[in-house]
């Protein structure tokens, strides 16, 4: 779930995209587990069932990765995906809390169904979402026969995108979380995954999400903090690896601990009773420096139109009218890029710098 900094960010460090041909020619590090998540608990039926093909294994992950990835290309985005490794040790209290949250969700969610709720059941559903090896494998699968690159992370996908960025492969982060600003990634794109009409929860009410842009320097200066610093008002909060944060304390309250005591070591010898189940300076050196590998090539490819048809529609029942109108769409895209600035896309994508 990450850490939550949204109550902080001035509006100073936050740029609105409202086309996301603004972005065009951007290489960004995706964040693949937060989209496939989003695109399991986005792509429902009214009941909150996820897609599904007729042997009863969900697909809705594989449909958002396949027609969004194919906008981002349309807009002239060059998406890399970044999955997450082996979760750290002093994530399994973390991993332990979202376990009971799924099984209380699909308590909920039955109570809901034995009721007829529809809206309930699809708020309950949405909180089921787990996402299973088989997902992760037929999702890499399908991008490679996109043609689009992916990386295996060792440990946090994030820490692995803001790695990216850090070195210049990337020119952004793409996560609806805030935590690769925290392991230093210079740019963080928002809602670029779920960008559009999107339904309040519990409210018959649709607002319009459009991506924004957080720039990390901007946030620093408009806060007054180091990098070290937000990451010890993160702690403070709560983080994948102090869920809980210091009961009590909210983004504001920690923002303005930090600036006082400059230093968790510090606010925590300044508050009676603050308690942190696993050391702050463990977790503030694994945002500081987390595992990360350069075991990675970053390459674009024509895609496989035959492999794309063989996993989508012969393997998971996906239309096949639709999925080859989308194929082409891709190639089209291409083709159009091609024409600008003398070169094409295809030969842009090869060079490892964005």
């Amino acid at each position: 779930m990450g850490v939550n900094l949204k109550e902080i960010i001035p509006s100073s460090a936050i740029r609105v995209v409202n086309d996301l041909k603004e972005l065009a020619g951007k290489t960004v590090a995706i964040d693949a587990y937060n989209a496939l998540y989003q695109f399991l608990s986005a792509i429902r039926q009214p009941d909150g069932t996820p897609l599904m093909d007729s042997k009863g294994r969900i697909t809705s992950h594989l449909s958002g990765l396949f027609y969004r990835t194919i906008n981002l290309v349309e807009a002239g985005i060059k998406p890399i995906y970044v999955f997450d490794g082996k979760a750290p040790e002093i994530k399994a209290a973390e991993i332990i809390k979202r376990r009971s949250m799924k099984t209380e969700a699909e308590r909920k969610y039955l109570e809901a169904v034995s009721r007829g709720d529809i809206e309930e059941m699809r708020k309950y559903a949405q909180a089921t979402s787990k996402l299973t090896s088989d997902m992760v494998e037929s999702s890499k699968r399908l991008l490679t026969y996109m043609g689009i690159p992916w990386i295996q992370a060792p440990s946090e996908g994030e820490a692995q995108a803001a790695y990216l960025v850090i070195k210049g492969d990337a020119w952004a982060t793409v996560s609806q979380d805030y935590d690769s600003l925290l392991f230093g990634s210079t740019r963080l794109v928002r809602n670029l995954t779920i960008s559009g009409k999107r339904k309040l929860p519990g409210k018959d009410v649709y607002v319009e999400l459009r991506p924004e842009i957080i720039d990390l320097d901007k946030l620093l200066s408009s806060l007054g903090l180091s990098r070290e610093q937000l990451v010890d008002l993160a702690i403070v909060i709560g983080t994948d690896y102090n869920p809980d944060g210091i009961k009590g304390i909210g983004p504001k309250t920690a923002l303005n601990l930090v600036k006082s005591y400059k230093s968790i070591e510090r606010i925590a010898k300044a508050i009676p009773g603050a308690k942190f189940p696993v050391d702050p300076l463990k977790i503030r050196d694994f945002f500081l420096n987390p595992p990360v590998t350069d075991n990675y090539e970053i390459k674009w490819s024509k895609p496989d139109i035959n492999g794309v048809i063989r996993l989508l529609v012969d393997e998971y029942d996906f239309s096949y009218e639709r999925v080859k109108n989308n194929l082409d769409r891709l190639v089209r895209s291409m083709d159009k890029i091609q024409t600008t600035k003398g070169k094409g896309l295809l030969d842009q994508w090869f060079k490892k710098k964005p």
